[in-house]
């Protein structure tokens, strides 16, 4: 029997149909291991991102699973979510990056390893939603200290712009990542936000669709590890204690009162009683 074309439009309509599943069930996997990664790192604290350094974050990326595409001299690329803080300070839905370049420092014989970046400014984030960037040369990238009480994330010695991650046999590790480069996966983002989605719509919650639940989870992990980390700085920096205005007060003396700076006459001796013989 001849096809007719109601029955070709509606075998179009399937795929198409077939496709955009396809499609979301790839990019919500990509958020679902972004969150896993994120989760792990921070779910013990000697090897957390330091509590100072998340919750001053600019901007974030998880890229899980980055592959080792050769050997000691081969590449690496990656997929992963990026997230900006908003002007309230709350974190942006993610956008959908690459991550691709030489290989960076990871050990010989290790062909999979979970990234992290975190962003100190909005410079190298700008770049990025721009066009690519490339770590190193566009802004200084660091090996980030681990430990939520690290010494380097409190005192002022903090001048990379983006510190990174790396976990590779369950151990993460700050790793130098110079001449690795990100870029916007515009294909993913139409894919989970609809055609046309730029990465500015999407930090501002403009897209033209609204995206899946396993995404948002992404923002969601970042808003409890953020929280997390303000808690605990606020209870290692407790503020001073509230003066109480009808509290009693001592006024300490003026220095020219005499009381304080006239000696006391020396004393003469008491007159002692005649004894009668």
């Amino acid at each position: 029997m001849p096809a007719t074309p109601r029955r070709l439009s509606l075998a179009l309509a399937i795929l198409i149909a077939a496709g955009s599943v396809a499609a979301g069930t790839r990019e919500d996997a990509r958020a679902d291991n972004a969150v896993r990664v994120l989760q792990q790192i921070q779910a013990i604290p000697e090897s957390s991102i330091p509590d100072r350094l998340l919750e001053e974050a600019k901007g974030i990326v998880v890229v899980p699973d980055t592959l080792k595409a050769g050997f000691m001299l081969g590449g690496r690329r990656g997929l992963g979510l990026m997230s900006v803080k908003t002007a309230n300070g709350s974190w942006s839905n993610p956008v959908y990056i690459k991550l691709s370049g030489a290989s960076f420092g990871l050990q010989a014989g290790v062909q999979s390893a979970d990234v992290i970046l975190v962003f100190r400014s909005e410079r190298g984030l700008d770049t990025i939603v721009n066009g690519k960037f490339t770590l190193g040369a566009d802004a200084g990238v660091a090996a980030g200290p681990v430990g939520r009480n690290a010494a380097a994330a409190t005192d002022g010695a903090m001048k990379a712009e983006i510190w990174s991650w790396s976990r590779a046999r369950g151990l993460f590790a700050g790793i130098a990542l110079d001449g690795a480069v990100l870029s916007i996966d515009n294909g993913a983002n139409g894919s989970a936000y609809g055609a046309g989605s730029t990465p500015r719509m999407i930090f501002e919650g403009r897209a033209p669709q609204q995206p899946s639940a396993t995404i948002t989870h992404f923002r969601d992990a970042l808003e409890e590890a953020t929280a997390a980390a303000r808690y605990a700085r606020q209870r290692a920096n407790p503020p001073p204690p509230p003066v109480d205005p009808n509290a009693a007060t001592v006024q300490p003396l003026d220095s020219h009162n005499p009381a304080t700076t006239t000696p006391l006459p020396a004393t003469q001796p008491l007159p002692q009683p005649a004894v009668k013989p």
